[in-house]
């Protein structure tokens, strides 16, 4: 089969609150926010190394209730990333709850203000 896809160009998540989601995403995660075309509605673009994510801050159609306690057991979003221990310490710091990968991976999972699932992976 030929595999036309190349690679993902972004994920884009839906928020209620574009600022409080940038102090999780640039803040905590250390993101970088870039350019954004004016499409009617708040949100923002965040660069992830040739990709992005798109924050959306639009009307949830999904139920944030009873999600998974753990991330892993739930749709999520995950990083590869550089000085987990750093970042495990900023979520610690800000109050945030996350759980260790259950595979035995050098991996956590948390929730970001809007109860979406992010997993960061030691890279």
């Amino acid at each position: 089969m030929n595999n036309n896809i190349c690679s993902l160009h972004h994920v884009s998540l839906i928020v209620s609150d574009t600022d409080k989601s940038l102090e999780f995403y640039c803040g905590i995660l250390g993101l970088e926010r870039v350019e954004r075309p004016d499409l009617g509605f708040p949100g923002a673009w965040l660069q992830v190394g040739d990709q992005h994510i798109h924050l959306l801050e639009l009307p949830n159609p999904d139920s944030t209730d009873n999600r998974p306690l753990h991330g892993g057991r739930d749709r999520h979003t995950a990083f590869s990333v550089q000085g987990l221990d750093l970042l495990r310490q900023r979520l610690h710091e800000a109050g945030i709850d996350y759980s260790m990968s259950q595979s035995g991976r050098k991996a956590l999972f948390c929730r970001d203000p809007d109860a979406n699932a992010v997993e960061l992976i030691a890279g």
